[in-house]
């Protein structure tokens, strides 16, 4: 065995490597579970007692200094080969990481936001858990009025006279708005929606809306027309015709519906606007009075007018989506179609 050591020894000394593939080859030949200096230490149990203590000294310098000689060898190969042996070449291009890119759903709100703040609108918000008071009583929504079926609704709490729910529109925002800022006022309140509605292509429980409102002395049906003209121009086109229909909602009178010329066929007819040439895109009216009065205004001396839309039905115009659920499915096959889209 002393013999062995001194062999050992004297090859560790004589050992030269060029890489740091022969500077492991190294390490497992002396080292290695099967490598001679492990061997010897295997070799060390069946010596005699008496000879234990002296070649359990040789063998731990033997041990020592041929961890010592490859920590040196390796230290030279690393050397001789720079820093591409590290693997942190700078010059090298770096691992790519994919970024995300904004939802649709959010850049169309912003594209709509951007462009109101554009008419002079600010931007207003309000809780999602409402009370009854402010989503339907101060809207012209009596308890028994038949109005509130048009509108399925999540109550959070029942049993008291002002029960909380997750709001079915952003109007509670604007009597919020009516009820603390001073006149005249100019607000778009975008924000998320809840109506107990079935899923399908056309319709959800959970979406977005934009809402407007505009109250000031001598306010007419004309200044709303001229508003939905020039939002339905900025936001889909400048050839863009807008047609007004009556409609019904308890918080306006005159309502109207609002479409717009399909941006498909221009106005020819196609699948999208189901040969009508039109699409619709919002609800509009000139505030009732009595909202204005719940809210403590003088209707007498002020007026307004008020609009929403949906931030989905929007984006399904804008670029032709033809699945509502496409927006909540978080498939990123089709979230990465926008990610070139930029907001206005």
């Amino acid at each position: 065995m002393k013999e062995r050591i001194e062999k050992i020894l004297k090859e560790l000394d004589e050992l030269k490597c060029q890489s740091a593939k022969e500077v492991e080859e190294a390490r497992v030949r002396f080292l290695g579970k099967k490598g001679e200096v492990t061997a010897l230490f295997e070799e060390f149990r069946t010596v005699a007692p008496e000879m234990k203590r002296e070649f359990g000294q040789k063998l731990n310098v033997l041990k020592k200094e041929a961890q010592a000689k490859i920590d040196e060898l390796k230290s030279m190969a690393e050397t001789a080969a720079g820093p591409a042996s590290k693997g942190d070449d700078v010059t090298m291009p770096g691992d790519p990481h994919e970024l995300g890119s904004r939802h649709p759903v959010s850049i169309a709100r912003q594209e709509i936001i951007n462009i109101f703040r554009k008419f002079g609108y600010d931007v207003a918000e309000g809780p999602e858990i409402e009370d009854d008071y402010h989503v339907f009583e101060a809207l012209n929504f009596p308890a028994n009025h038949p109005a509130r079926d048009m509108q399925d609704t999540f109550f959070v709490s029942t049993g008291h006279v002002n029960p909380l729910l997750l709001r079915t529109h952003t109007s509670s925002v604007q009597v919020r708005t009516m009820e603390t800022q001073s006149l005249p006022i100019r607000v778009i309140c975008p924000g998320r929606v809840f109506r107990n509605e079935a899923i399908s292509a056309r319709a959800h429980c959970i979406f977005h809306q934009v809402e407007g409102l505009y109250i000031d002395e001598n306010v007419s049906f004309a200044d709303l027309k001229q508003a939905i003209l020039l939002f339905a121009r900025e936001m889909f086109g400048p050839e863009t015709s807008i047609r007004m229909r009556p409609s019904y909602f308890p918080f306006t009178e005159p309502s109207a519906e609002v479409d717009v010329s399909c941006n498909i066929c221009h106005g020819k007819g196609c699948n999208i606007c189901k040969g009508t040439g039109w699409l619709e895109i919002l609800g509009c009216g000139m505030v009732d009075p009595n909202v204005l009065e719940a809210s403590g205004i003088d209707s007498k001396k002020y007026s307004g007018f008020a609009f929403g839309m949906g931030v989905e039905r929007i984006a399904m115009l804008k670029w032709q989506v033809n699945d509502l659920r496409h927006y909540f499915e978080n498939d990123l096959r089709f979230l990465r179609e926008f990610s070139n889209c930029v907001e206005v």
